[in-house]
Parts: structure tokens; C-alpha cells; sequence
């Protein structure tokens, strides 16, 4: 039966409950289908979920599903008082194209990003729950700074960030990541983006000429960032436990990035023998070690990874974000940087926009120092791990050839093609069955190795992720010809 949803305050909505397509996709499409069209404009108000929800005759946790589904794509936006809006711009991959342009059958480029618009369901990894923010303890935080700060506190500060935070970060790495950080070599940055982009202009400027990179790894930060500062790249071989630190010495580098605590992509865990074999590397050259320790808070199936930087805080920078545990929109990140380094670092930061938004500083202060942050993530872990589980179930029920890696931790899974199946004509195929998903290829820089499939999972609901194995089954047997 089709029963189109009549106004519902002006937003129609169409919704045929024949069609074997749950509702909540049905309102994503056709909100989503709206606004590329025009029809809904930027920042035009949506109905209220219980309004719409009585309009359409479905439970309120429908509309809710889709609008955090939109939020989380960056089409709708969730402002205070609880109403939602049109987001002020597109999606950018939503402007390249519809549905059925060529776009949105390409793979998703960036690790930072990881989605494309027109897909039922999308796998695509770099997506965080934001509808879990908790707006409630940090709007208490706010509150505090706007009444509690000294007016001197929001002049012009230190390029290393105000004090407050870098204090509260120092408390929180030691006691939870085992790092040795001092607040005088705390640099708050927007982001991991930017802490990279100025690490590699400092050791640019101080005679670096090449940099090392675990092969395959994130292609939107450090590979692009180097080339453009004029250093060579070299990719350094990841195995199941990380990189192999025996490939080092032939690499002739300045300085080495690693996701150690969980090798994105793979999911690796870098050994303890392993990790003792670089820093001993770097040691030996007078090298960097950048320690990208971007999602080491999530883990379901084993004990918690110490941090790198607490082994040869001389040697190794800690770069860690709220991107991940929080929201990507804060573009709050921290590096703890060597001595030596922590100045040219800071002037950086400060000739590159005068130093992060002081009350989001703050207020990031007062959010660590309550005990907010630990709360909030005890109470998505086990979010996040129940869309994990309900992954593996699916993939081991649907897809049991595949192989799977880097499932302990994090927020997505990777499964390794038999030798069979060709990853792009799969990751291909999926696309023209409606799933959005990444191979491993691109994210290659040699070029060569196995095939394998990445799982973002974080903003997926169980019924999604379920749906998406069967359409990657689906493709699978296409591809297969049978």
C-alpha cells in the first residue's frame, strides 16, 4: 500500500510500505532527493520528529533514524532547541552528482571523508555517530567558561594553546594512553589535519627530505601533504601485525607516521619487540616517529595499547583527536611534540591561523576535568561494539570466505577477497547493487597486494549493516557468475 504523506508541514514525503525498503530509507531518499533538487533550500526548518512521525504514520524512532542518517551525510543540520535544518551547503560529493551519475559509483577517496550520496546502504569509513554528542554535558561545560574565564583568556594566546586544556589532556594521555606529556610540549591544533601539516613544515624547514609511510595508509593527510612541502615518500610494508620495522633502515628517512595502536587500514597491532625496533631506528638517524593514534579508545576484545610516545617522548610525537570520540565538527586535535621541536611547532600554529578557538578549548578543559569524556566513552563502546558484532555475525553468515582483520578495535573491519575475486570489479559491483564500499587498492603505495574490502560501521544501524552484507553477497555471486 503507497500512502503519500500529504503535508506534515509542507514536507512531502511518499512512502510504499510494498516496497521492501524500510521506512526510514524511504524518508532519508526522499528528504535527500528534495534537497538536491532544490525544493528544500538551506537552512529551511524541518518538521518536528513527532510531527512528521504523526503525519506518516510511523513511530517517531523512524524519523529519528533518518534524520541522523542525514545529519551524519551532512545534508540536514541538528541546531540547539532541538529543531533540524537543511544543512547551509551540500555534501560535496552530494554536489558532483545524483544517484545515478558516474559519481556515485566511484569509490570514496579520502580516509577523512569515506562517502557518497545515492547509496542504500554505506560502508564508507571516517564517520562518527555525531547524533551521540553529549550535548547536554557540554553545553554545562560551555556555561562554566562563559561565566568562570578571566577576560584575559580570550585575547590572543600562546600558539601552543591555553593552559587549561593542555593541563587536562596531559592528565588524561597519562593516566589512560601511557604517554609522558608535559604541558609545555602540549600544541592544540584543528584537527590531525592540520598538527600533520604542521609537523611536515617544521621538519621541512629543518632539512627533512623524506618521509616514510606505512603502505597501504590514509591518502588524504601526510602522503599529500609531504609532496607538496617537496619531501619524498616512501611506503614502508604492513603485515597482520603492522609495519615491518625491517624495511626501515633501507627506507633513508627523516621521519616515520604509524597508526601503531590499530594500522589503519589492516587493523594491526605494532608488537611490543617491534615498536622497541623503531624507536631504536630513530634513534640511530636522529629521526621523527609521528604517532597517528586516531581511534586507540575503542577497543572490545583485548586490553588496552599503550602509546609509543611514552617509550622515546624525544623522538616520538603523539597526535591524538576528537574527531573520532566525539565529533569531526569540533576540529579539535593535540600533538605532544619533543622539546625540540615544540616551538617551531607553535610559531607554526600561529602564523597558520593565531591559535584554535579559545572556548572550544576551554570548554574541552572543563568537559576532561568533570569526567565527562571518560563517561562518554563507556557509553559508546558498547554502541559501537554491538554494530561490530552484528558486522562479523553478518559477514561470517553471508560471506564466510572472506577473512577478517583488525576487528578488536576502532570503528571499522577489514575482510581480505580470496585470491578468486577482483577488488575493484566487487567493490563495482556492490555499487550497482546500492552498497558503498572501499577497497584497499587505493589506499595503496606500491600499488600491489591483496584484495580487501573496508567496513565503516560507526553510523550504521544493526538492520543496515545486515542489509549491506546481503547486497555485498549479492554482488559477490555476480562477480562470480553464478
Amino acid at each position: 500500500m503507497r500512502t503519500n504523506s500529504g503535508l506534515a508541514e509542507d514536507l512531502l514525503i511518499e512512502l510504499d510500505r510494498d516496497a521492501g525498503v524500510p521506512l526510514h530509507r524511504q524518508i532519508e531518499a526522499s528528504i535527500r532527493a528534495s534537497i538536491r533538487a532544490g525544493r528544500l533550500r538551506a537552512g529551511a526548518s524541518l518538521p518536528p520528529t513527532r510531527t512528521l512521525a504523526a503525519g506518516l504514520g510511523v513511530s517517531r524512532g523512524v524519523v529519528v533514524e533518518a534524520y541522523q542518517q542525514l545529519v551524519a551525510e551532512g545534508y540536514l543540520a541538528s541546531r540547539s532547541g532541538g529543531y533540524t535544518q537543511v544543512a547551509a551547503s551540500m555534501p560535496p560529493a552530494a554536489a558532483a552528482g545524483g544517484a545515478g551519475s558516474e559519481a556515485s559509483t566511484a569509490q570514496p577517496a579520502a580516509r577523512s571523508v569515506g562517502f557518497s550520496v545515492g547509496f542504500r546502504v554505506d560502508f564508507g569509513y571516517g564517520r562518527t555517530d555525531v547524533s551521540q554528542f553529549p550535548r547536554t554535558a557540554w553545553l554545562r561545560s560551555v556555561r562554566t567558561v562563559l561565566t568562570t574565564t578571566p577576560n584575559d583568556r580570550f585575547a590572543y594566546l600562546d600558539g601552543r594553546g591555553v593552559p587549561e586544556l593542555r593541563q587536562a589532556l596531559c592528565d588524561y594521555l597519562n593516566r589512560v594512553r601511557g604517554t609522558l606529556a608535559v604541558p609545555g610540549n602540549v600544541v592544540i591544533c584543528n584537527g590531525y589535519g592540520q598538527g600533520i601539516s604542521l609537523l611536515i613544515q617544521v621538519l621541512a624547514r629543518r632539512g627533512a627530505r623524506r618521509i616514510a609511510l606505512e603502505d597501504p595508509s590514509s591518502d588524504d593527510d601526510a602522503r599529500v601533504l609531504a609532496g607538496a612541502a617537496g619531501l619524498d615518500v616512501v611506503g614502508i610494508p604492513v603485515g597482520p601485525d603492522g609495519v615491518q620495522v625491517d624495511a626501515l633502515d633501507l627506507a633513508d628517512a627523516d621521519a616515520l607516521v604509524l597508526t601503531p595502536s590499530h594500522q589503519w587500514p589492516t587493523g594491526g597491532v605494532l608488537s611490543a619487540a617491534a615498536r622497541a625496533e623503531v624507536i631504536r631506528w630513530a634513534r640511530r638517524r636522529g629521526a621523527i616517529v609521528v604517532e597517528d593514534d586516531y581511534d586507540a579508545e575503542y577497543r572490545y576484545d583485548r586490553s588496552p595499547v599503550g602509546a609509543m610516545q611514552g617509550l622515546a617522548p624525544d623522538h616520538v610525537v603523539y597526535c591524538g583527536t576528537a574527531s573520532k570520540t566525539l565529533a569531526p565538527g569540533l576540529r579539535l586535535g593535540w600533538m605532544v611534540v619533543p622539546p625540540h621541536l615544540v616551538a617551531d611547532v607553535a610559531a607554526a600554529k600561529l602564523l597558520a591561523d593565531r591559535g584554535s578557538s579559545v572556548i572550544d578549548q576551554l570548554t574541552f578543559a572543563d568537559f576532561l576535568g568533570r569526567g565527562e569524556f571518560d563517561r562518554h566513552l563507556r557509553r559508546m563502546r558498547p554502541v559501537y561494539r554491538r554494530r561490530r558484532d552484528a558486522l562479523l555475525h553478518a559477514l561470517r553468515t553471508h560471506l564466510p570466505d572472506l577473512r577478517l582483520a583488525g576487528i578488536a578495535a576502532g570503528q571499522h573491519v577489514v575482510a581480505w577477497l580470496p585470491p578468486d575475486l577482483d577488488e575493484a570489479a566487487v567493490v563495482a559491483a556492490a555499487a550497482r547493487h546500492g552498497l558503498g564500499i572501499q577497497g584497499v587498492g587505493p589506499f595503496r603505495i606500491a600499488g600491489a597486494g591483496p584484495g580487501g574490502l573496508i567496513f565503516g560501521y560507526a553510523i550504521l544501524s544493526e538492520s543496515a549493516i545486515a542489509e549491506g552484507v546481503a547486497l555485498l553477497a549479492t554482488a559477490i555471486r555476480e562477480v562470480r557468475g553464478s
